[in-house]
């Protein structure tokens, strides 16, 4: 089963010194669970800062700065992960460095319906293929619960694969998935080297993440364009991260 680990901690809480190391753990543990064939994709992201939050209302797109969760531990990475139950997730979440300062939420991948289907994830270098400078960014789409009935919700994931869709042919998909409700949530942490797991989601918001996206393009705006295209933006806020670059992998041998 597929699972999304969502790092939040308070920015704060690390120094330069300290967020390498803590990078250079987590790309450690990555290149162990890729040989195990348990990660599909993860990275860090740029501090929150950097966020711009993308909203549609009446037709009309609302472009805000900042990121959309006001709490004081915000998003700083993701990993998706291949595994066979929650448990083996959780065991995954707890050995996040960002784990012992923050809090791992783990989210279940919201199984698409029977006929509809995402392009296949392309983690390629950006570098081998487009000699035009690019960018990879990370929406996330935050609704609140029942924001969208039924009957309204399946109409508008197949709009969302279908931008999905239109993406990849231009090559700027990356990768997508919605998520399972904030009920699927579960929650861990390490303190004195204890793990605390507990139920139900991380952010206390009336939105809740709901789905990502992951893009390539040239800049910022090209980004808030395909936000704005996005039916969750309608109902929902879409906030755009950009990935953080990852130290230089010679220091893993140190």
């Amino acid at each position: 089963m597929k699972y999304m680990l969502l790092i939040y901690s308070q920015e704060s809480s690390w120094n330069d010194e300290q967020r390498t190391e803590c990078m250079l753990q987590s790309m450690r543990l990555s290149d162990e669970l890729r040989a195990e064939g348990k990660l599909s994709a993860s990275a860090p992201l740029h501090s929150v800062d950097t966020a711009t939050c993308v909203r549609v209302r009446d037709g009309q797109r609302q472009v805000t700065d900042g990121p959309y969760a006001e709490t004081t531990e915000q998003l700083g990475g993701y990993y998706l992960i291949d595994v066979e139950d929650v448990d083996a997730a959780i065991a995954i979440a707890e050995r996040l460095p960002p784990a012992s300062k923050g809090t791992v939420e783990i989210r279940p991948l919201l199984p698409l319906p029977d006929g509809l289907s995402l392009p296949e994830a392309d983690n390629s270098d950006p570098s081998a293929i487009d000699p035009e400078p690019t960018r990879d960014y990370l929406l996330l789409m935050y609704s609140e619960e029942g924001a969208w009935p039924p009957h309204e919700f399946a109409p508008a994931l197949a709009e969302s694969i279908e931008i999905c869709h239109q993406l990849h042919a231009s090559g700027q998909f990356l990768s997508a998935a919605p998520l399972q409700p904030p009920g699927a949530a579960t929650c861990v942490r390490v303190r004195n080297e204890n793990r605390e797991v507990t139920d139900g989601p991380f952010p206390e918001t009336k939105e809740q993440l709901a789905g990502y996206f992951l893009i390539r393009v040239a800049n910022l705006d090209e980004a808030i364009a395909i936000a704005a295209q996005i039916p969750g933006s309608r109902r929902g806020t879409a906030e755009i991260r950009p990935l953080a670059p990852l130290p230089d992998r010679s220091l893993l041998q140190n």
